[in-house]
Parts: C-alpha cells; structure tokens; sequence
C-alpha cells in the first residue's frame, strides 16, 4: 500500500513525476543533456532568486556538504550547529583533513547573529557553515539577520544548508550574499532522493582556486570549469532521470507561483502547530520556527513508535525524534507538495488514535 510520508525526506512524489523518471535515456554528452542541464539551472535561479550559477550533484545534499567545506576552505571553517546536521557539517570537515571549529548552541534554540559576529570577529576564519532549517531540532535560523552580519566580512565564503528549506521556504541567495546555498532532491522539492544541487558565487569560484585538495569527485571548481567548458554539461555521468524529473518539477514549482508555495507551507505549519499547543508542547524556540517541519515535545509521554506502527497501518507515517530526542519528540513534516487536506486528514487519524476527540 503507498504510503504518506508525513517524516523529514524522503517524502511523497507525486504519480506525473515519478513517470517522468522512467523518460528514455540519452547520452550525457549530448546537445540534449545540455540543454536539460540549462533547462533546470535557469529555473532554479528564480526559485533561489540568484543569478550565480547552479551546480548539479548526483549525491545526496551531504555530498555538496562535504564538497563546500573542503572545496572553499583555505585557512579555517567556523561550522555553527542547532542540531546533529551542523554537526555532521564539521565532522565532515575533519574527516577531509579541513581545519575547522564547531560552535553549537543548545537543542531546540537558533544561531543568533550576535553569536555568529562574535565567532567571525575573531579573524580566525574564512568560511561559515549555517543550516537554515534543521530538521532534527525544527528550528529555522534567521539567516536574514546572519547575513546582515556576514556581509561586513567580504573575505569569509558563507554557505548554507536548505536541504530540507529550499522549494518551501523563500530564500533571496544574491540579496542575502549567500556564496553557496545547497539543497537536495526529496524534501520540499517534492522528488526522490539521489539528486543535490547548490549556488556558486564568484567569490567561492575565487576562494577555490587557491585549495590544493579539493578532492575529485565533489570538487566544486573543477564541477563549475567542466559546465562553463562543455556548455552546461556534468563532469562525471549524472543521474539522467533526476534530471527530467527535477525539470519537470520545477515547471509546476513555477506555475503554482513561488508565493502562493511559500504560503501554502506557511499554512500547513500553523495548522500543525496549532494542534501541536493544543494536545503537547513545541520542542522548539517559537521565535524561529520551521515551516516544512514540526518538531513536538512529548508532554503526554505516548508512545510514538507504537503511534506510529498504528499510523503505518492507516498509510501514514511520522518521525520519532531524532538521536537523543527519540520518544522524548516527535516529528511532523508539511512540504513538498502536500496540502492542507493531507495535513488535516493526518491530524484527525493521531486524534482518532490517542483518543483526542
């Protein structure tokens, strides 16, 4: 039986898109591929309002992750983490033998621009490392007001984490002087995972070309040079049905109009947490909440695995919370293309379920 993913990623694709992945192949290094690749990368410079050029991985959002910090690091990293995918940023970094510092702050609050202003001033850094949304916490970071902060420092490349943001949330990369901002295929782009893809601005471009060691596979120079070269081609083979899909996708992303998708997952979060006040309690800080995911205190002390075990049955699933925070939290995702009717029809079955009515 399909099932509803109501859980961070990957979640639902719709049937029209899921079709457009079995589209017959072409060769990769054809005028088509081109012509697919300029196709997706103009129509992702409206969704993330940017004029920088796109760049496309066959990899999950980790990939570009892994790729930003070791492609545009020279001298040190300052990573900030809200939850366990900030952290993931620096372990990154050390594993790739880029020197690096984690600054956290507690589960459940946001990265402030005074602590970012104090971590930057310090002259010890060349690059930041932010998670707009993190999926573990529920938490949005105000990157408004980051990038207010950033902008004083014209000589630290800033890269942001929209995994599970991008497509859902509006994110003005050129207004805000984000140098790379990456997300993937299957949150709120509404795809199946496989896919990531990210800006690239001049001043990352600059910054690469002094790293010795930017490895090979998610080196982004060398993934830029090979586009501008070959004229929006891939350096190595690229997953051809993503491709389609993604282009596909971006079509209707475009028809519904950016603000009314924007709107529309505002609309889902205050639903959800609207439910969520009622019966328990917002893990999260409600100054910088999510809109594409609803991270929930278990006041009630249920028990969400067998919630939902009940759930799956009915053709639906939620997330337990994540790490630590497992039975302690639960988690809600509203993304993609999901609308209100999906949302309600969830909450209602949880009532039905833990008896609300």
């Amino acid at each position: 039986m399909a099932r509803k993913l109501f859980i961070p990623g990957p979640i639902d694709v719709r049937e029209d898109v899921l079709q457009k992945m079995a589209t017959p192949m072409i060769g990769h290094r054809g005028k088509e591929a081109s012509a697919l690749q300029e196709s997706i990368s103009k129509k992702l410079q409206k969704l993330l309002y940017t004029e920088n050029e796109i760049l496309l991985s066959t990899s999950s959002g980790s990939g570009l992750m892994e790729g930003a910090i070791r492609s545009c690091t020279s001298k040190k990293a300052a990573v900030f983490s809200c939850g366990a995918f900030g952290d993931r940023w620096h372990k990154m970094a050390v594993a790739n033998n880029v020197k690096a510092d984690l600054h956290k702050v507690d589960m459940g609050k946001a990265i402030t621009p005074e602590l970012v202003e104090e971590v930057i001033n310090t002259g010890e850094y060349d690059l930041v490392t932010v998670q707009h949304n993190e999926t573990s916490t529920g938490i949005t970071n105000p990157i408004e007001e980051i990038a207010e902060v950033m902008k004083k420092r014209k000589d630290i490349v800033f890269c942001v984490d929209a995994v599970s943001s991008a497509g859902g949330t509006k994110i003005e990369v050129d207004k805000l002087g984000i140098d790379i901002l990456l997300t993937s295929t299957q949150k709120a782009l509404g795809l199946p995972p496989g896919m990531s893809m990210c800006t690239f601005s001049q001043k990352a471009i600059d910054r690469a070309e002094t790293v010795e060691f930017r490895g090979t596979y998610l080196d982004l120079l060398d993934i830029y040079k090979y586009l501008k070269k070959k004229n929006y081609q891939y350096p190595s083979t690229p997953s051809i049905s993503h491709m389609y899909a993604l282009d596909y996708q971006l079509d209707n992303i475009l028809e519904e109009g950016l603000d009314n998708r924007f709107k529309r997952h505002e609309d889902m979060a205050n639903l959800v947490r609207s439910w969520a006040e009622k019966h328990f309690k917002l893990f999260t800080d409600i100054n910088y909440l999510s809109n594409t995911l609803t991270v929930i205190e278990n006041t009630q002390n249920i028990d969400i695995s067998k919630l939902n075990s009940q759930l799956i049955k009915k053709g639906m699933q939620i997330a337990n919370g994540y790490g630590d925070l497992k039975e302690k939290t639960f988690r809600i995702s509203h993304m993609g293309d999901y609308q209100i009717d999906d949302i309600q029809y969830l909450l209602n079955t949880i009532d039905e379920l833990l008896d609300f009515n």
